[in-house]
């Protein structure tokens, strides 16, 4: 009688099942890592109510269009740990700033987001104290300029080596 033993190539069910449970156990593991990384980073949230903000966009838009008009230029800095903002006419003069309050917001995350107070240093200057990390960044300035709304600027910038590209 010839009697068939296990030979080391015989590819049996439970290789199968084993292929199997650790294909399936990395696609579980990596939609789990996902997940959680996709909790845990930024909400997605961009306004609390959108009804309430499409009603404030026409009023928000014609502000945009007044403060245009003015020919107003803007220049920002930021090195040292110092953010200066300045404001000049569209002679070249410089434009009183008594101070307002910058928003500093990561395009993507809102773990590093923060605010802080301009300060008046001279006619059509301002600044603040401020530590930005590397990468790039939406900077919201709202200076009070003397006008019945604050002047804003809205810019996407990058910070390399600790200055303002």
């Amino acid at each position: 009688m010839n009697q068939r033993g296990k030979t080391s190539g015989e590819f049996t069910g439970r290789h199968m099942l084993i292929i199997m449970l650790a294909f399936f156990g990395v696609i579980i593991a990596v939609n789990l890592t996902m997940a959680s990384f996709a909790n845990s980073s930024w909400s997605g949230l961009v306004v609390k109510n959108s009804y309430v903000a499409s009603q404030e966009f026409n009023e928000k838009a014609a502000a945009g269009r007044a403060q245009a008009a003015l020919g107003w230029s803007a220049t920002m800095a930021y090195a040292d740990g110092e953010f200066a903002y300045s404001l000049a006419d569209r002679d070249g003069k410089p434009v009183r700033i008594d101070g307002g309050v910058v928003q500093f917001r990561r395009p993507i995350t809102d773990v590093d987001d923060h605010s802080v107070g301009l300060t008046k240093k001279g006619r059509g200057r301002a600044s603040a104290a401020v530590s930005l990390g590397d990468g790039a960044w939406i900077v919201e300035v709202d200076a009070d300029a003397g006008m019945e709304t604050p002047f804003r600027d809205v810019r996407r910038v990058t910070i390399r080596g600790g200055v303002l590209q």
